[in-house]
């Protein structure tokens, strides 16, 4: 029976054959690479025909992958660190805190991994991508929810076609995810088991084929009318997931009688004036809480969820002893109607019953005494709109911009031809070796031996055969080859812009160490777009995973980081210090920040620059006095926060040092003070009996 797809599913698939159409051949091109920089044997010819041998590609024995040898040294392992910026004086400890905030979420999510897999995806196909989601399903005891990155490869991409400016310049984008069958059905309940993998080459670049248990998942991107971000999931023919901007908060309902679906373990005893539970906390885009006036019954009653308790578990809620105890929801159907289809509702405002008060001081009222239509009195929540960020989940990090191209330029591409000649003047190297040595020319009727026995008697017809025999040396000279050779693989590193000195071999040009350091800042100047849009792309990666915390992270999370004395200080990021209401009473979110790269990060992750930066700075005064022991802690306090080997002991004992040198100097103080008084005491007693005597004196003489 041939299964019935919808409108919907149907459009996508059609935008998918458009985008497949117009990408085949940078996908084509993408594989080519790959092979490239993994050394790939294959020669490809100058002239029509002369790389064939019997209508087969020839093949060389030996590479010398310039390629990767090029590439490799590119490789950074910094990882761009943030620096946010605010666009008003005031929020300058908020700048600090999203800046911490992010360095804490480069250290938990696996950069170093993805970051090792885009320095090497970025040259050879001049682009990547992250995805940045919110995984609704990483909780806590105290948090629900993590930010999560996931590193695209341009073959898992599907561009609208004819945009080339920018993923955000399109009206819709799909990726292509490599899963599982059981993936699936954990995730959408949804049992593909008959299914096929339908694209299996997105896995790798050599070509994969098809595998039992995978599967090839569509997840469509498009821009609605209103500037938000749906979102359409599918597997071949089958659909799985269909929300309308689903950056949007999203509460769980039954299709048929509309209330919310309580959470496992919710009181189900009463209700509200409409009949309907408290509200649900559900978080993620499957969150929210219900738009609604709540009687002060009903709110002191504490038959809410729990964070809107403040935290209180609903076992701690008091319950009236004469009344049975509530019943709880233990999931399956609708508890009122008993319906079994359970639906999503957006929701735009949140409503809050109990005040909050942040760490920063920022204050929230909560519910406040009001009347409703009917003149009733009822507890008002105060009503805050979500945070939508309402951008393609997607970053783009290009090796350089290209005028007409998604991507940038593939440092593959550009010096393809350079390692084709290589392997074949490599090869033709290797044949001339392989055919030199030494030839002997005999008789076609000879029956000479030819071995090393002194002696040896040969018995020769005539004197025309004896003239034909002979002895050739066949040395193989490479004179040419080997210059060609080398002009070909400087070439190759001058189109780069690599030099001696930038791979660390030894570089005759430079003459001292300035030169040599001068060499390889020409050299990082020649690559200095490739890190400038690294960086942007980081930059745009900061933002969204800044935007997205600000959207979904409805508790506090700790922050960590070491003050400039290297003691840890313990911050907290919430969202609700980014709330600001205005002069009428509404409610806004400040997300006007600017994000850009640290540039200070690749010297501070260098730790042995840093040590001696370091000491120079202690050398030439910087940090005050040598000699002074307070100079000598605030040096070790530096050196300890570059995690250098025994500071943490030395800043210790510098510290007992100039505790007990304050001992000493109190006690001396103590000491002049007691002899100052000594010495004033004897003074004013001197005095008195000297003005004594001179009284004495003075009545003799009268």
């Amino acid at each position: 029976m041939e299964k019935k797809i919808s409108e919907k599913l149907a459009l996508w698939q059609q935008r998918l054959q458009q985008s497949d159409n117009e990408w085949k051949s940078e996908v084509a091109d993408m594989d080519k690479r790959e092979k490239r920089y993994n050394g790939g044997r294959t020669l490809s010819p100058l002239v029509e025909g002369d790389t064939k041998r019997n209508g087969q590609p020839k093949k060389t024995s030996h590479v010398r992958n310039i390629i990767f040898e090029n590439i490799e040294s590119q490789v950074s392992s910094t990882i761009p660190q943030p620096k946010v910026t605010p666009r008003r004086k005031k929020d300058e400890r908020l700048a600090n805190i999203i800046e911490h905030f992010l360095r804490n979420e480069l250290d938990r999510l696996p950069f170093e991994t993805i970051n090792d897999m885009a320095e090497r995806t970025v040259p050879i196909q001049g682009g990547t991508g992250f995805l940045v989601e919110w995984d609704n399903t990483k909780r806590t005891h105290s948090t629900v929810g993590e930010i999560a990155v996931t590193l695209l490869h341009p073959k898992q991409f599907g561009p609208q076609p004819g945009v080339y400016t920018g993923i955000r310049d399109m009206d819709w984008f799909i990726t292509k995810m490599p899963t599982t069958k059981e993936t699936v059905r954990r995730k959408y309940g949804v049992d593909l088991t008959d299914e096929g993998e339908s694209e299996p080459d997105i896995r790798s670049a050599d070509g994969e084929s098809q595998t039992d248990d995978s599967l090839t998942l569509y997840i469509g991107f498009e821009i609605n009318e209103r500037g938000g971000i749906n979102r359409f999931e599918w597997v071949n023919d089958t659909e799985l997931l269909d929300l309308t901007d689903y950056q949007a908060r999203r509460q769980p309902v039954c299709r048929k009688c509309g209330r919310v679906r309580p959470l496992r373990g919710q009181v189900l005893g009463a209700e509200t004036q409409e009949g309907n539970l408290l509200p649900d906390p559900t978080r993620g885009f499957a969150g929210g809480l219900i738009p609604q006036e709540l009687t002060e019954q009903e709110i002191a009653g504490g038959l809410m969820a729990e964070e809107m308790a403040g935290g209180v578990p609903l076992d701690a809620i008091p319950v009236n002893a004469q009344e049975p105890k509530p019943e709880r929801y233990d999931g399956g159907p609708c508890p009122w109607c008993g319906a079994d289809d359970w639906t999503t509702k957006e929701q735009e405002y949140e409503q809050i019953l109990l005040p909050v008060e942040t760490a920063l001081g920022n204050h929230i009222d909560g519910a406040a005494p009001g009347l409703d239509e009917n003149g009733n009195p009822v507890m008002k929540p105060t009503m805050v709109p979500f945070y939508k960020p309402d951008l393609y989940p997607i970053v783009l990090q290009k090796s350089v911009s290209v005028y007409g191209k998604l991507l940038g330029n593939s440092d593959v591409d550009v010096i393809a031809d350079q390692q084709n000649t290589i392997n074949r003047i490599e090869q033709k190297i290797i044949d001339r070796l392989v055919k030199a040595g030494t030839r002997i020319t005999l008789p076609d009727n000879a029956k000479l031996r030819t071995d090393p026995e002194d002696g040896e008697r040969w018995y020769i017809g005539s004197p025309a055969d004896k003239a034909l025999i002979g002895v050739y040396d066949f040395k193989g000279d490479l004179q040419y080859e080997l210059l060609y050779l080398a002009n070909v693989y400087e070439e190759a590193r001058q189109i780069l812009g690599i030099t001696d000195s930038f791979q660390g071999r030894q570089d005759s040009t430079a003459t001292s160490g300035k030169a040599k350091e001068f060499s390889a800042a020409q050299a990082a100047g020649r690559l200095e777009s490739k890190r400038v849009m690294k960086d942007a792309a980081y930059a745009e990666l900061f933002e969204m995973m800044f935007k997205y915390a600000l959207a979904y992270s409805d508790e506090p999370r700790s922050v960590t980081y070491k003050d400039s004395r290297g003691e840890t200080v313990y911050e907290e990021f919430n969202r609700y210090d980014f709330l600001e209401q205005d002069a009428d009473g509404g409610w806004h979110w400040n997300d006007q920040f600017l994000f850009i790269c640290d540039t200070s990060a690749p010297l501070a992750s260098n730790r042995e620059a840093m040590w001696q930066e370091t000491r120079q700075n202690l050398q030439t005064g910087a940090f005050g006095d040598p000699g002074q022991t307070e100079t000598l802690i605030l040096f070790w306090s530096k050196m300890e926060e570059l995690h250098y080997p025994g500071a943490a002991s030395t800043k210790k004992y510098l510290e007992e040092k100039l505790s007990r040198e304050q001992q000493m100097q109190a006690q001396q103080m103590q000491m002049q003070l007691q002899m100052q008084q000594m010495q004033a005491v004897q003074q004013a007693e001197q005095q008195a009996r000297q003005d004594a005597l001179n009284e004495v004196n003075t009545r003799t003489r009268v």
